[in-house]
């Protein structure tokens, strides 16, 4: 039995600081709020980049509602093995505009917070391997517009 020592390449400065040979990014910007009175809602810019070769794009971004990352989670728990983790909380109380002196939930603190929650939440499942081969996964990611009539399975 030999103990050689194994020889190694030393790293030079473009490898270090190359792109990685894999990598999942993505981020939630840029809330907008639209409509008025009832019809008010608060949307997202989902940016996602990657090389993992499981998507069918290396970049995508697309808008969605707090709406859509229920669709999602509601989707992922029906449909796959994995344990979804919590979505940011509803703020009910921040619903009722009697209740709150401030703009409730289009404050622009608490959008900010459930902006951090939502990017915290799409990581979780994004960077979940058995999460990665989810139809609507790849839907609310890359798709302009979630065909909630889709059917349900694995990206091949």
């Amino acid at each position: 039995m030999s103990t050689a020592r194994v020889a190694m390449n030393r790293q030079g400065v473009e490898d270090a600081y190359a792109e990685p040979m894999n990598f999942l990014e993505i981020d939630v910007l840029d809330p907008q709020t639209h409509g008025l009175g009832r019809a008010r809602y608060t949307d997202y810019e989902i940016r996602l980049r990657t090389n993992l070769p499981v998507f069918k794009v290396q970049e995508a971004v697309v808008r969605r509602r707090y709406s859509d990352f229920e669709w999602l989670k509601n989707e992922l728990e029906r449909d796959s093995k994995i344990l979804v983790p919590a979505l940011p909380g509803k703020a009910i109380m921040k619903q009722l505009p009697l209740l709150t002196k401030d703009e409730g939930i289009f404050e622009d603190a608490f959008i900010e917070e459930r902006r951090k929650g939502l990017e915290v939440f799409i990581n979780k499942i994004a960077g979940h391997p058995l999460a990665q081969n989810e139809r609507c996964l790849h839907m609310f990611l890359v798709d302009r517009r979630i065909d909630r009539n889709y059917t349900p399975g694995k990206i091949r």
